[in-house]
């Protein structure tokens, strides 16, 4: 079993518990706004289109995990990514996912 040095769990379960916390299209989606610049709380109400309960408790998760901070400005909340490899691995799911996507379209072509 491999781990890294001082901590008391394996790596591949860290990683398994850090996808876990992706693993809910609106965390997803508030990661993508977030990955184009910062956003205040009520704006992304408006782009996402969850209950303000819902919003709050993802970003909640998203907060415990590290991925995200929030900073108060008055009477509002503006959150921003706590580092640009998060849009960056976002950027790679896409790439993934879309070359996915086209194979699985290359082999619905193909006769049969």
């Amino acid at each position: 079993m491999w781990q890294v040095p001082g901590l008391s769990r394996p790596l591949y379960q860290m990683k398994a518990d850090f996808f876990k916390t992706l693993g809910h299209p609106v965390r997803i989606r508030v990661l993508e706004l977030l990955s184009e610049r910062e956003h205040a709380v009520s704006e992304m109400l408006g782009e996402i289109g969850v209950e303000s309960a819902n919003l709050s408790q993802q970003l909640a998760i998203l907060r415990r995990a590290g991925l995200v901070r929030a900073r108060r400005e008055g009477l509002s909340v503006t959150y921003e990514l706590t580092s640009p490899e998060v849009a960056q691995l976002l950027a790679t799911a896409r790439a993934i996912l879309t070359g996915v996507v086209a194979g699985q379209v290359e082999a619905l072509e193909e006769p049969a």
